[in-house]
């Protein structure tokens, strides 16, 4: 690489060493099934909108993916635990044939929940023996990384359910909301150009879209040392920032009038939803839960521009990917600030989600994954506060349409030097 971030740039201890596979994909089965412990067989079904699916779909969804792709292809004498499931649980993969559709998955109030943690109990039992072979290391990985981000989903898919009920429920009634760190003033990392390396890099695991990597040229940016805040935001909205068609794309200027959007999700008043019900919102606390279109015009109006997805990778490579506000454990999830790169919220790039250049989807039912998504969304970097811990690095690529924001999503700004 011909160029480095400037020396401003902040540092996080080194990750202690990642636990063996086997560790790490009991710990991620287990934290799944922590997710789901306070919610009811209700709670569990609700599918409020076609983009969210129930928490029970998730619990049961990641268990067909190793039941499917792991014993049933590389076990020896498996059998199904119900030969009508996959039916159910197939999320898009149309190699794996035809499924139930996305928009009725709330419409499952059988199998239960408890019939659900059966069959986990059942697959988790049956992949023992499959946990130490290093021929499957990779697909098991994939297995691991895939639970991860169902956890998330799993989170914001309630949170919007639970939203629905006038009554503001929580779904952790006891648990106090996150510490926020005081607000700082902005600062820039800065970097000066040149041509880098993007992609993943090294022979860890990574999904197939964050490679291969490949040279880009960067021109001198700048990149915000923190995420922006409630209070910026809501100096925004005072400054007449949903109703100023000049700071909007077109699209996005459709979209906000079409839905009378005047704020990001979930806020009223002074107050915002969270997973512990409705709680007064903090000005310091990183505003989330806001589409692509309201972090462009907020970024137009406030002088600035959203990063490129190599901008934010180009510093990011500089980063350790396990700091910041993560999941770490089955507690409600909160932006808090502070100044780390990761965590609190997905950060919007201006990055259309394309492939790489030589980029090709892996072989099977399971090239599925990444590759075929690859149109109308855009690129968002880090990680959010219910990001499990270790699951995400640098170059990867998450990526949302421009109008949707039930995730932990939000903005860092960037400008031109």
């Amino acid at each position: 690489m011909s160029s480095q971030a400037s020396a401003d740039q902040t540092h996080f201890p080194q990750p202690a060493p990642s636990a063996s596979l086997a560790d790490a994909y009991r710990a991620s089965r287990r934290l799944t099934q922590a997710l789901v412990a306070p919610l009811s067989d209700a709670d569990a079904t609700l599918q409020s909108m076609e983009d969210a699916s129930p928490a029970k779909w998730h619990l049961a969804h990641t268990n067909w993916f190793f039941e499917t792709f792991l014993l049933r292809d590389h076990g020896t004498g498996f059998q199904l635990f119900d030969e009508k499931w996959p039916f159910l649980f197939n999320s898009y993969y149309e190699a794996e044939g035809a499924r139930i559709s996305r928009l009725s998955r709330g419409m499952l109030s059988r199998p239960t929940v408890a019939q659900i943690l059966e069959w986990r109990s059942a697959i988790d039992a049956a992949m023992e023996g499959l946990l130490d072979d290093p021929a499957l290391a990779p697909l098991i990985a994939l297995g691991i990384s895939h639970e991860q981000q169902h956890q998330e989903l799993l989170l914001t898919d309630i949170k919007h359910a639970l939203f629905q009920n006038p009554l503001g429920p929580a779904m952790w009634d006891d648990a106090a909301p996150a510490d926020v760190i005081q607000t700082t003033d902005q600062a820039w990392h800065s970097h000066p150009g040149g041509i880098v390396m993007m992609g993943h890099q090294g022979s860890g695991f990574a999904f197939d879209n964050e490679g291969p990597a490949h040279r880009v040229l960067l021109e001198p940016f700048a990149l915000a040392d923190r995420l922006v805040t409630n209070g910026e935001w809501a100096q925004f909205i005072a400054d007449g920032g949903y109703r100023t068609a000049g700071l909007w794309l077109s699209d996005g200027w459709a979209w906000v009038q079409q839905n009378g959007i005047d704020a990001p999700l979930y806020w009223h008043e002074g107050d915002h939803f969270t997973h512990t019900g409705w709680r007064g919102r903090d000005p310091a606390a990183p505003v989330s839960h806001i589409s692509y279109y309201e972090a462009d015009a907020f970024a137009t109006w406030a002088g600035a521009r959203l990063p490129t997805e190599n901008e934010w990778e180009a510093i990011g490579q500089q980063d350790d990917a396990r700091g910041g506000n993560q999941l770490d454990s089955a507690v409600p999830p909160s932006p808090c600030g502070g100044t780390a790169l990761f965590g609190d919220c997905w950060q919007f790039t201006r990055s259309a989600y394309l492939p790489y250049p030589r980029f090709k989807p892996a072989e099977g039912a399971v090239g599925e994954y990444n590759g075929k998504f690859m149109s109308g969304q855009f690129v968002l970097k880090g990680a959010s506060c219910a990001t499990a811990r270790g699951h995400s690095r640098s170059s990867y690529r998450n990526f949302f349409y421009p109008h949707q924001r039930w995730q932990f999503t939000g903005l860092r700004l960037a400008r031109d030097i």
